[in-house]
């Protein structure tokens, strides 16, 4: 069985991470969404409610694992059993970070590949970040986020 990780923050979980989780399931047979804790961020939701959302909408999808982790991801990858790391690039210059992660990761454990996915073109410009902030000014943000995010954010 192929198993791969996809880890990030997801406060919230926007329909461009959706895009690349779906697209992810084309090449492994099983994906975790991996919520990674980071105590330099201040986040929207808890670790329980973004666990509680995602699992909600990937509840019929049992390829679809979802977890959270407060440490090396590499290291939930050796404990699980897991060979890839699923990463999203857009074009606002993730490219290089990203690459740099993977290659520490590499470096770390030698067995785990990361696969780089090109976020879709009408998603390449959302981040959560922006979510957030077009959320705290009243902005519409229904056409960023899946309709099972939505509902627990209003």
């Amino acid at each position: 069985m192929k198993k791969a990780i996809y880890s990030g923050s997801f406060d919230p979980f926007t329909k461009g991470h959706e895009d690349i989780l779906r697209r992810s399931l084309k090449i492994f047979d099983e994906v975790t969404i991996l919520i990674a804790i980071s105590p330099n961020k201040k986040p929207l939701f808890t670790i329980e409610e973004r666990l509680k959302m995602i699992s909600e909408l990937f509840e019929n999808e049992p390829q679809v694992k979802v977890d959270s982790w407060e440490g090396l991801i590499v290291d939930y990858a050796k404990k699980n059993s897991i060979q890839s790391i699923v990463r999203g690039l857009r074009p606002t210059g993730d490219f290089e970070i990203e690459f740099q992660m993977a290659s520490m990761n590499n470096h770390l454990y030698p067995d785990i590949e990361t696969v780089f996915l090109s976020t879709s073109s009408e998603h390449f410009y959302v981040s959560s970040s922006l979510v957030k902030e077009i959320h705290k000014h009243g902005g519409e943000i229904q056409d960023f986020l899946p309709d099972v995010i939505l509902k627990h954010l209003k």
